[in-house]
């Protein structure tokens, strides 16, 4: 791990105007590092955040025990909350989901966020159960990455007005605000915080035509980044802008060099690359 670009990552993130940080995300590589890996990110990210911003750690996995850990660890070394995925490859049951996180919040005093995924995950957690879930005290929003934008006024219908809405696709992000969302926990960001923090203040001051203009802005980006599995064509955008290497761990790979093309141009649609 490069703990040295690490701490770049987050100054540059708060210089950029990032309103928080998710260390150990999907995009923070989560599947290709060890736990103890894991435990590190969460750790130095606190550290050098130094309240500046808050940190939301990942802190999901299959196995509820090892959630646990990952939550507690989360806690005990000062983060502002956690990002909790639904379980991937052994399909629980809602009932299941339902335990999942009942545990997990009983584990710590965080609050948590929940992270519902059915690409990734298999499963996909109804806006019932996440209802069920929300009457908990410290389950407090969601990261939607349905891309399905009804979801936000049925969760709205189930969870109340006052649940805290992420988007998790970067590509409607803008309709999910109108529907009653209050952000993204963004996969572009990693390459264009400015824009996109920009873009959701426009989206919180309801102003969607300046909102609009900063997604046709970042749109071809958003496209090329999930060209390939997202986490790859963001670590070649960042080191196009000389944030950091493209380096990933197998089974991922870097990105071909027709990808490579479509983020470059992206990039230079964003007015971030010459």
């Amino acid at each position: 791990m490069d703990l040295e670009c690490l701490k770049k990552l987050v100054d540059w993130h708060v210089e950029q105007g990032s309103n928080g940080l998710v260390p150990v995300g999907t995009t923070g590589e989560s599947p290709t590092l060890s736990l103890r890996e894991h435990e590190i990110v969460v750790e130095k990210v606190v550290e050098f955040a130094a309240g500046r911003i808050p940190v939301i750690a990942g802190a999901g996995a299959n196995n509820t025990a090892e959630g646990i850990r990952l939550i507690k660890h989360a806690a005990d070394v000062g983060a502002d909350g956690a990002l909790v995925v639904t379980p991937y490859y052994n399909k629980p049951t809602q009932r299941g989901l339902i335990a999942h996180f009942t545990a997990m919040h009983d584990a710590c005093d965080l609050p948590i966020i929940i992270y519902n995924i059915p690409p990734r995950s298999v499963i996909d957690m109804t806006p019932e159960t996440m209802g069920e879930l929300a009457k908990l005290p410290r389950i407090i929003g969601v990261k939607d990455a349905t891309a399905k934008l009804d979801r936000v006024a049925l969760q709205r219908m189930t969870c109340g007005a006052k649940f805290v809405q992420l988007s998790g696709e970067d590509a409607t992000a803008v309709g999910f605000n109108a529907m009653g969302g209050v952000g993204c926990i963004s996969v572009t960001a990693n390459v264009a915080p400015k824009l996109c923090a920009e873009m959701q203040a426009a989206c919180l001051a309801g102003d969607y035509a300046k909102a609009l203009t900063y997604q046709d802005r970042l749109m071809p980006l958003h496209e090329a980044v999930f060209t390939e599995p997202g986490l790859c064509g963001v670590k070649f955008a960042m080191s196009e802008l000389g944030l950091c290497s493209d380096e990933v761990r197998l089974p991922l790979m870097t990105v071909t060099d027709d990808t490579k093309d479509k983020l470059r141009a992206g990039l230079r649609h964003a007015g971030l690359l010459n």
